[in-house]
C-alpha cells in the first residue's frame, strides 16, 4: 500500500494515546480525556513512504508526528470519530509537513525540513523566579535539519515569540519550531 504524496504510518506501540505512567510497580492513567493534546501519542512507525518522495525517511523508521494524527474527536451528534488521518485498522496517513523528527534504529534523532528542536535554557535571573524557570526566547539547538545552516547543534539561539511548541523527546522537554523562527545566534 503506497500513497503518491503521503506517508502511511502506525502508532508506536499500537497506542493512540500516551496516557499511562508507571511509578514503582503501579501503572497510572494520567489523563482520561481524549481531548487532552498533551497525552496524544506523537510517535509512529513508518509503514511506507510516498511514491514521489526522495527524502531520508525509510519504512521502519520511528517518527515524531503532529499531536492530532491519532486522536479521536466527536462529531456534531456526539459520535466518536477518528481524525481524517485514519486510513484503515491501525494505519494512518500523514503529509510530510506533519512529520518533525525521524530515527532509524539506535541512531540519533534527525529533524525534517523546515523544523528544528530547541532545548530551553535555565534562567540566569535568580531574583525573579516567578517569571519562569527558562530564559525567555532563548534556547540551545538539539536537533536540526540539513537545510538549516545558520547555526549548529549546541549553539544558543533566540527565537520569535509564540513559536514554542512543546514536545517530550526521550524524557526531555523541547520546543519544535520552524527554521524561520530562529532570529539570533549567541
Amino acid at each position: 500500500m503506497k500513497s503518491p504524496y503521503c506517508f502511511i504510518i502506525k502508532p508506536f506501540d499500537g497506542r493512540r494515546y500516551d496516557n499511562l505512567r508507571t511509578y514503582g510497580d503501579i501503572r497510572f492513567i494520567i489523563s482520561s480525556s481524549q481531548d487532552d493534546h498533551t497525552v496524544s501519542n506523537r510517535f509512529a512507525i513508518v509503514e511506507s513512504v510516498p511514491i514521489y518522495y526522495d527524502g531520508p525517511v525509510l519504512p521502519g523508521d520511528l517518527v515524531v508526528v503532529h499531536h492530532n494524527v491519532f486522536k479521536f474527536y466527536h462529531d456534531m451528534k456526539g459520535r466518536q470519530k477518528s481524525s481524517w488521518h485514519h486510513l484503515i485498522d491501525d494505519y494512518f496517513i500523514i503529509e510530510p509537513e506533519q512529520m518533525y523528527l525521524y530515527k532509524r534504529g539506535t541512531e540519533d534523532w534527525k529533524a525534517t525540513p523546515p523544523f528544528l528542536f530547541i532545548k530551553p535554557i535555565d534562567s540566569e535571573d535568580k531574583m525573579f523566579t516567578n517569571l519562569g524557570r527558562f530564559e525567555e526566547l532563548w534556547g540551545e539547538i538539539v536537533y536540526k535539519n540539513d537545510d538549516f545552516t545558520s547555526a549548529d547543534i549546541g549553539d544558543v539561539v533566540s527565537f520569535t515569540p509564540e513559536s514554542e511548541y512543546e514536545f517530550n523527546i526521550d524524557g526531555e522537554m523541547l520546543y519544535r519550531m520552524f527554521n524561520k523562527n530562529i532570529c539570533l545566534k549567541k
